[in-house]
């Protein structure tokens, strides 16, 4: 059973060693992402000239759970959009929130800015 959900900010932290990754690391195995969060770290990894081969392979080793977008959530993205639009947040910051929301779980971000959100969602800093 999942305990958290993972913005893609957390995973490419990792991926890049940034400082406060290493705290991510037992959480992997136990994380969702949503498919769209996968996305985005997919396309950072390919325009950083990465295969996708070995970006797949590299990922599967995390053990993170994906979780297919459905309408549902892309209803409560959406929805996100009045209550985080003062602070810029993307529509894969809204999705990964959608997700934790919908499954009533933490989610953890390397983002500071999500720190300004009053959502029902808890909010966790990578940092």
């Amino acid at each position: 059973m999942a305990s958290i959900v993972f913005d893609s900010s957390v995973v490419l932290a990792h991926l890049n060693k940034e400082p406060g990754s290493e705290h991510a690391a037992g959480l992997f195995g136990d994380a969702l992402i949503s498919s769209v969060n996968l996305a985005e770290v997919i396309g950072k990894l390919v325009e950083r000239g990465a295969r996708l081969d070995v970006i797949r392979m590299a990922l599967s080793r995390y053990g993170m759970q994906t979780v297919d977008y459905d309408e549902a959530l892309a209803e409560r993205t959406g929805a996100l959009r009045l209550q985080t639009k003062e602070l810029g947040l993307s529509l894969g910051d809204r999705a990964c929130l959608a997700l934790a929301e919908a499954w009533n779980l933490p989610v953890l971000t390397a983002d500071r800015n999500w720190a300004k959100l009053t959502l029902s969602v808890e909010i966790r800093m990578l940092r």
